[in-house]
């Protein structure tokens, strides 16, 4: 008699499951294209009320980011070769200014008050990283996730 093989099944995630993934995580992948170049750099964020929120510090990412603002953005969770999931957001990002108009200022102390969840003195005298001057928010258009088990492992 064969010895049978356990095979991974692979599925799509629901909307309430990536939102459960992203609000779990606070380092996601930020992935941006600059005429023939694609990259990718790790950040940190928040997910709240259907946004990502996070901050970077100026520099070429952001020169960038100012004039091609469609990014996508990943998240993961993998525990074995065939147990993970897997987030992508695909949108445009905003760097609200703090000076700017009612709508950017009242965006910018969103992005605050969310980030605070994450690093309560961001922004402070005690901040870990005072270089991040920048708060971004990145509006989502379509979010998609895949996941992938074993028999007898649970989706998370």
């Amino acid at each position: 008699m064969t010895p049978q093989v356990a095979m991974p099944t692979f599925h799509l995630l629901e909307r309430g499951e990536c939102d459960a993934l992203l609000s779990t995580h606070h380092v996601g992948r930020l992935g941006f294209t600059f005429h023939d170049r694609i990259d990718i750099e790790p950040i940190h964020y928040v997910y709240a009320d259907g946004h990502i929120y996070g901050r970077t510090q100026v520099g070429t990412k952001v020169n960038v980011l100012a004039h091609h603002p469609w990014v996508a953005f990943e998240v993961d969770e993998v525990a074995d070769l065939f147990v993970w999931r897997s987030v992508v957001a695909h949108g445009r990002i905003e760097f609200p200014d703090r000076d700017g108009a009612p709508s950017e200022r009242a965006q910018y102390a969103r992005c605050l008050e969310v980030f605070r969840h994450l690093v309560p003195a961001a922004m402070t005298a005690e901040d870990p990283t005072p270089a991040r001057t920048l708060f971004f928010v990145l509006h989502i258009h379509d979010l998609t996730g895949r996941a992938a088990t074993m028999p007898g492992e649970l989706p998370r």
